[in-house]
């Protein structure tokens, strides 16, 4: 088993006690998951290492208050990379700077292995599979491959406007399906 194998199976499992009340397992999972989270922030921030610990402390709240939404049958890890990505992208919107946080850069958190790391990626076709074929194709170009709603609405025969309704219908059904509201 690779190293970062074994840091998943670690983390998941010290979750998955803290999520059944084991308190030493939960403080044991804050204290590895604080260095990890330094040394994510440290290596994205020019600014000095308070920000990179705000943004750590913020991190860690967010892992707190969203705990119970945690998806036993998916990768920990692939979790925990999601939240820390949002907080610095909240942080350099914050700061009005325009920065590119690479989706596969979950290597630098906790050094996951291509294997890992694929298998902790969410599949995009399985998400989009929710919608109809017509939001998956918009969805897909406007929201993955950068399109604009103007080239998507042409693309497939539509009007702008009912282009921007079907995206957001679609990306409203997506998130009630896997939050577990109700669109």
């Amino acid at each position: 088993m690779g190293r970062a194998t074994e840091t998943e199976e670690r983390l998941r499992t010290a979750m998955l006690a803290a999520l059944a009340g084991d308190s030493v397992a939960y403080r044991n999972l804050l204290r590895e998951l604080t260095t990890m989270l330094q040394g994510y922030f440290r290596r994205r921030l020019s600014a000095g290492s308070a920000t990179a610990e705000d943004l750590v402390q913020d991190t860690l709240m967010a892992i707190h208050t969203r705990r119970m939404t945690y998806d036993r049958q998916l990768p920990f890890t692939a979790w925990v990379h999601a939240i820390a990505r949002y907080k610095l992208i909240d942080h350099f919107r914050r700061q009005r700077i325009r920065a590119t946080v690479p989706l596969e850069d979950d290597d630098a958190l906790l050094a996951v292995e291509e294997e890992a790391g694929i298998a902790a990626r969410l599949d995009v076709g399985t998400v989009l599979a929710e919608v109809s074929p017509r939001q998956r194709e918009l969805i897909r170009q406007v929201r993955i491959e950068g399109a604009s709603i103007a080239e998507a609405a042409a693309a497939t025969g539509m009007s702008e406007t009912a282009a921007k309704v079907s995206i957001h219908r679609g990306l409203k059904a997506i998130t009630a399906k896997f939050s577990g509201r109700k669109p």
